[in-house]
């Protein structure tokens, strides 16, 4: 497959491609590091094969808001080729610029928790502040809490459930607490450091943005604070409670984001952990976060008690 992709990648750039090769860390499938014959080392991104190009696998929309952010001067892959149509083994594509950054994986070994969290938060404060008709998609309606919820609670449903014998509990008080709603931003949708690439501790990469939308900015605050204080394997864990501040918010306006949250992370890892165990997505890391899927349920409930 990888030899198509490199012959209708070339056909399109018009530039002599050395090598493509599956990208082997993170869980977003199908992106490829392609080397050129003159050196240059770029990204590609493309939608899983017989998809509908709608939602994460519209990697054309993923690259309007990452141009948008790049010429705006945000810490994104600034894009360097893209096509709608189906010219790469029969899919649309984006190719953007390989960043020359770190995972948090060997990042965290040498920086301390705190000062990569607080780049992390200022990119994230700078990114709610751009306007909307510089995003990207800032024409597309705000989605509205109600629907975020609908969106998770659709793949709740999905979840293996052993794992999501509460979540109809946490579901009902979500809807029952719902805040009143911020001026609607752009949303990143996953937000924390394993979407990221880091130079020292800065912040110079944010990747992944194909459930980005334009809706409530602290959605994103909420996923870095609830990933950040919780995850269970290299990266470094940080107290919720020392985030909020250094975006400006407190925890009477953030409880209900950050519950929410925890039901939208039980909800992915549980949705991934049934299409592991039926074969259609294998990836055996979700079989290790089966009480991660419990307890951000049963802590989210806590939240809100």
């Amino acid at each position: 497959m990888t030899d198509t992709i490199r012959d209708d990648l070339a056909a399109q750039l018009g530039r002599p491609i050395k090598t493509v090769e599956p990208i082997a860390t993170g869980h977003s499938g199908f992106t490829y590091f392609v080397d050129l014959e003159d050196g240059a080392r770029y990204v590609l991104r493309l939608p899983p094969p017989g998809a509908r190009i709608a939602g994460p696998a519209d990697v054309v929309r993923q690259g309007r808001i990452m141009s948008a952010l790049s010429a705006a001067g945000l810490p994104v892959p600034a894009i360097r080729a893209m096509s709608a149509e189906p010219v790469v083994d029969g899919r649309p594509f984006v190719l953007m610029e390989a960043v020359d950054g770190a995972r948090i994986e060997e990042t965290s070994k040498g920086h301390s928790a705190r000062d990569l969290v607080a780049s992390a938060v200022e990119v994230l404060r700078t990114l709610h502040a751009q306007p909307l008709e510089r995003t990207g998609i800032g024409d597309e309606e705000p989605v509205t809490l109600q629907a975020e919820m609908m969106r998770w609670a659709w793949l709740m449903q999905r979840a293996p459930e052993e794992l999501t014998t509460r979540a109809g509990e946490l579901g009902g008080m979500l809807a029952a607490q719902a805040p009143e709603p911020r001026e609607p931003t752009l949303v990143h949708g996953d937000y924390h450091f394993g979407n990221m690439l880091f130079r020292g501790s800065q912040v110079v990469a944010v990747l992944d943005w194909e459930i980005a939308e334009i809706g409530q900015p602290l959605l994103d605050l909420g996923c870095l604070a609830v990933v950040m204080g919780r995850h269970p394997g290299e990266w470094p864990v940080f107290p919720t409670e020392e985030i909020l501040p250094m975006y400006g918010v407190d925890m009477s306006e953030m409880r209900w984001y950050l519950a929410m949250s925890m039901y939208k992370y039980a909800a992915i890892f549980g949705y991934n952990l049934m299409l592991h165990r039926r074969g259609k997505r294998p990836d055996p890391m979700y079989e290790q976060m089966t009480d991660t899927i419990t307890g951000m349920i049963d802590e989210g409930i806590g939240v809100l008690e």
